[in-house]
């Protein structure tokens, strides 16, 4: 076997193995993704398939000219040289010396040229990390997880047992718990089930979020706006009003079914390994992924999908997502995407249909995943719903509230306001208020302040009802009240008699003028036309 040879059998053992447990081999690196090796010598590294791929700018005529098995400087054809070297150990954190090894931190100069090069265990265990992760995880609150520990209890776990968890983490041997499965209801009926982690491993998984997401994040597309420091819905909605707004009428508004549930773990696993090669790291995130979900009592495996619920979630689906995006522009398309929840904009129906069957093809060859048809359609966007929003005709093409929006609105407002509750009117607006203010607070983007109005109305017709019910019993109860209330007596005797109930009361000119807007107004009630005013 000649010198050549015997180096490329050597580079292919080193960098085709099992990676970190995940049972998937790693055939993906690049040149700033190969770990790093002592005494400063040099290893040979395969380029992945499709590495020069047009939607990531490189071009496919780099190393022609070399012919086709020699290439620079007499390397094998396809492989890159990567000088590596022995960096220097850091400090240790307290609790680190029961791990009984050492603690390596990247370099500046390394993680420059290579940011993956931060996304090793001991950036995850760094003190600062974790408290940061401590913080956020105790901020977001949450109920317990299948091993009943609540978030104010896990301070005190960590002052105890960290040494040892830690140990665990730095040496490759901690396995997350099963995860606690919770069904909610969905704004459009049914349910959506959640996977809850205990509250340790959502420490353990924000630690790692904290590390992966400035790595991954300046590498997604500016057309995702889901789960990213600094992009939120509303800018998804902006920009889309933009690109109907330029002619491109037609919306592709694609749902992939089930999408939290049928993602494929080895092809995500294939994702996170171009980029990580900590081991450690891999074998965690394939151990959350795999993690069971206990369902009354019985734990399920799962060998696909990543469940709902934790800190890492959102990143996962990006990073999975983010191949669609590229190949999305590599196309030239005006899309938007938040999650799950994909629009691309087209300037005629036909262009509409190949695009739909062209991103379905490819979702399901190269992500494995298929478009639920039903849910998905190419049609005008004043008739389709985007996050929560559509838009209207004509040309301003302004947004407005989506009719499911409005919808679930009302079926909220009913439940507080129910006639048979029996809560003293001030406390059901102060109830009301708590909901409508966080609702406000999302959907001030609409742009059509009539429909705002017309709800505020019928707000204040319901409450008017829940009054009419408490004066229901006798005639003398309503004519007190109305009377109470500043309803002169003529009238006020006229509504006592009536056989009507208390919606049709409502709407009665005397309870109109006993209880005005400006009565709701003084007890608190929020108008949602004025919210932010």
């Amino acid at each position: 076997m000649s010198s050549r040879d015997r180096t490329k059998s050597v580079a292919m053992k080193t960098l085709f193995g099992k990676c970190g447990g995940c049972g998937a081999k790693v055939d993906v690196l690049t040149r700033g993704d190969l770990p790093s090796r002592p005494n400063g010598t040099t290893v040979f590294a395969r380029k992945p398939e499709g590495a020069a791929e047009v939607s990531r700018g490189h071009s496919r005529t780099a190393d022609r000219s070399e012919g086709p098995n020699e290439s620079r400087r007499g390397r094998p054809a396809g492989f890159a040289v990567v000088e590596t070297q022995q960096l220097p150990l850091w400090d240790r954190l307290p609790g680190s010396e029961s791990s009984g090894a050492p603690v390596r931190q990247a370099t500046t100069t390394e993680t420059e040229s290579n940011p993956a090069a931060a996304i090793v265990m001991e950036e995850v265990v760094r003190k600062e990390n974790l408290e940061r992760a401590l913080k956020q995880v105790i901020a977001n609150k949450g109920g317990p997880g299948v091993d009943g520990m609540a978030v104010d209890e896990l301070k005190g776990y960590l002052k105890t047992r960290w040494p040892d968890l830690k140990a665990r983490l730095m040496e490759g041997r901690y396995k997350p718990q099963p995860v606690k499965a919770v069904d909610i209801p969905k704004p459009g009926g049914g349910t959506r089930r959640l996977g809850i982690p205990t509250v340790l491993d959502r420490f353990i998984q924000q630690a790692l979020l904290q590390v992966m997401t400035p790595v991954y994040d300046p590498t997604f597309s500016p057309h995702s706006f889901g789960f990213r420091p600094g992009r939120n819905a509303h800018q998804a909605v902006r920009q889309a009003q933009a690109y109907i707004q330029e002619g491109y009428t037609w919306v592709v508004d694609i749902d992939v079914e089930k999408f939290f549930d049928r993602v494929n773990h080895d092809i995500l696993m294939g994702r996170i390994a171009r980029r990580v090669t900590d081991k450690r790291i891999l074998r965690l995130i394939r151990l959350y992924l795999q993690a069971g979900v206990m369902l009354n009592g019985v734990v399920q495996e799962r060998h696909e999908g990543t469940p709902q619920g934790g800190p890492l979630s959102p990143l996962l689906s990006n990073i999975l997502l983010d191949e669609l995006d590229k190949e999305l522009e590599r196309r030239g398309h005006k899309f938007c995407r938040y999650a799950d929840d994909c629009n691309i904009y087209v300037q005629s129906e036909r262009a509409g249909q190949r695009v739909m069957d062209s991103v379905e093809r490819f979702l399901n060859e190269r992500l494995k995943l298929r478009i639920n048809r039903d849910k998905s359609a190419v049609a005008q966007p004043q008739k389709r719903a985007f996050l929560g929003f559509s838009f209207t005709s004509g040309e301003d093409r302004k947004i407005r509230l989506a009719p499911k929006s409005v919808k679930s609105f009302k079926q909220r407002v009913k439940r507080i306001t129910g006639r048979s509750r029996g809560l003293p009117l001030e406390r059901m607006i102060l109830e009301l208020n708590g909901y409508t203010r966080g609702w406000m607070g999302y959907f001030r983007l609409a742009e059509t302040p009539t429909v705002l109005m017309d709800l505020d109305s019928w707000i204040r017709r319901r409450l008017r009802a829940v009054m009419a019910k408490q004066w229901f019993k006798s005639c003398k109860a309503r004519f007190r009240g109305l009377r109470g209330l500043g309803v002169n007596t003529e009238l006020a005797a006229m509504i006592a008699v009536t056989r009507h109930g208390p919606w049709a009361m409502a709407n009665m000119k005397a309870f109109k003028m006993a209880m005005p807007n400006e009565f709701f107004a003084d007890r608190g009630l929020l108008a949602l036309s004025g919210y932010g005013r």
